[in-house]
């Protein structure tokens, strides 16, 4: 039943980096050996880093309805490249949104022959839509997702304090995670505000610190009144870490993601135009960087999720660069663990923070009886070789997600992707995809 094992001198296991060899049998990590052991078939990968397979809860796969935006095809070849053996789908952007039990059937029927990793599926929560919170729930769907700003998709309006009172008792019962795009929006009056639509300092300055600030202690009020658990993504104000520090010393049930693009790039640092940068919430100062970087490596901040949101060139204004008309988000999901890993170098961070931040943490969002994100005998086998090493340098050519259109183009990054196995089946290596459909649904 596809056994083998697999050895190097850096594999992470928990909290510590051993020399070991891993044994699989029937898809799941039968035993953990010290050291190089000598048996037929071992893959001995010497000194690259043997990992549990990235977990990225965070993705914009966008089908059905946008499959020219992105897709499960392309999405979840990307994910392989870079090493993501799970990832959760977003409800938006597909066309119908993931809001009801027949829309998340035809999403399920949209992922035929098309699932290259294995992937789980948010609902969204929207107003007026709690009577089908339960069904979605009876369908398999991890949690749920809700804005408290405009989603950028009109089908998908965002809720009001009243709408999630409704919601989070439900959600609650369930022990399910909702997710909180986190920004209260307000008109912008910053006195250095202009109409010039290409001004990146414009766009920053149209989406303050303050929307954050004051969404995350709204959640975290509802989030203690009703002890359900509250998932803050994509924090990009570190203004709000000291209440989120001081909710979980009380034990709320809160927990925060942010996203590499904060932790890798800089506004001093954006040009005008350069609207492949543009994000919700934006891309802040070096020194509010520094500081999520820091609340990262405390804990405050629990993992970290990419985001990946492409949209087509015409959508994200590469030809006139207007921020404020151009498509809101990311794509990277192919370079989640690379551009992490680079950043991380440069913050003295380690390949256990790297395993915490992309496996183990993230997999706990989304059930952590699901036994992924952590080398462990009875976990399954999805495993990511790379080499810690290495650098290469984002270009067209070897991206696998539809667009080509990401920050990080031509960025040398650290960190290259040799294997990756989904249930101990090696899906990529040598810089190619070896076995396609091998991707599993993940339902609750």
């Amino acid at each position: 039943m596809h056994k083998f094992a697999i050895h190097s001198n850096r594999v992470v296991v928990e909290d510590r980096i051993m020399d070991a060899t891993v044994f699989v049998a029937d898809g799941k990590i039968a035993a953990i050996e010290n050291g190089l052991v000598q048996v037929d078939g071992l893959v001995d990968v010497q000194d690259k880093v043997l990992m549990p397979g990235v977990v990225d809860p965070h993705v914009h796969i966008n089908e059905p309805g946008r499959t020219d935006w992105e897709g499960f095809d392309t999405a979840t070849k990307a994910a392989i490249a870079g090493g993501i053996t799970t990832l959760v789908d977003m409800p938006l952007n597909a066309s119908p949104v993931t809001t009801t039990v027949q829309a998340f059937e035809e999403k399920l029927l949209s992922t035929k022959n098309k699932l290259h990793t294995n992937v789980g599926f948010w609902g969204g929560l929207v107003p007026g839509n709690e009577h089908e919170i339960e069904p979605l729930i009876d369908k398999g769907v991890l949690g749920f997702k809700a804005f408290l700003t405009h989603s950028g998709i009109d089908e998908f309006p965002n809720v009001t304090e009243d709408d999630l009172r409704k919601a989070m008792p439900i959600i609650a019962k369930h022990g399910l995670p909702l997710l909180v795009h986190c920004e209260l929006s307000e008109p912008a009056s910053d006195s250095r505000f202009t109409t010039n639509g290409s001004s990146y300092n414009n766009y920053l300055l149209s989406r303050p610190k303050e929307w954050e600030d004051k969404a995350i202690a709204m959640m975290i009020s509802l989030c203690e009144e009703f002890n359900c658990r509250t998932h803050i993504v994509h924090l990009s104000s570190a203004n709000s870490i000291e209440q989120i520090a001081k909710a979980k010393q009380k034990g709320l049930p809160l927990t925060v993601e942010t996203a590499q693009h904060y932790l890798f790039f800089n506004a001093e640092e954006i040009k005008d135009g350069q609207t492949q940068y543009k994000c919700a919430p934006p891309i802040r100062e070096a020194a509010n960087n520094h500081l999520l970087w820091q609340a990262l490596k405390e804990g405050i901040i629990d993992f970290v999720a990419t985001d990946h949101s492409p949209a087509p060139p015409a959508m994200k204004r590469m030809d006139d660069g207007d921020f404020m008309k151009a498509w809101g988000g990311i794509a990277s999901i192919q370079f989640a663990l690379p551009v992490l890993w680079t950043a991380a170098r440069k913050h003295k961070s380690t390949l256990t923070d790297i395993a915490k931040w992309l496996c183990t943490n993230p997999s706990i969002l989304m059930g952590g009886q699901r036994a992924i994100g952590t080398i462990k005998v009875g976990y399954k086998a999805n495993l990511v070789v790379w080499d810690a090493d290495k650098s290469f340098t984002v270009t067209k050519d070897c991206i696998y997600h539809k667009h080509a259109i990401t920050p990080y183009l031509n960025e040398v990054l650290y960190g290259v992707v040799e294997k990756t196995y989904l249930s101990g089946k090696e899906v990529f290596g040598n810089g190619s995809c070896r076995q396609l459909n091998q991707g599993q649904l993940i339902l609750g």
